[in-house]
């Protein structure tokens, strides 16, 4: 029992940290929903603004 309650905990503290560094970053969470790759000739990404699928790779 005490193996599942530190299991627990730790994955709490996992999800904490995240959290806590996604408020302190101040920044929206990225996904790749197939990335720039997907868009259309000259799109521009609703995550970055970036135009050209070349500059993702920084």
């Amino acid at each position: 029992m005490s193996e599942l309650i530190l299991g627990f905990l730790i994955i709490v503290l996992a999800f904490t940290g995240l959290a806590i560094g996604l408020i302190f970053k101040n920044q929206p969470i990225k996904g790749s929903c197939g990335g720039m790759a997907n868009l259309d000739s000259g799109g521009e990404c609703q995550i970055c603004g970036r135009t050209d699928p070349q500059s993702c790779n920084d």
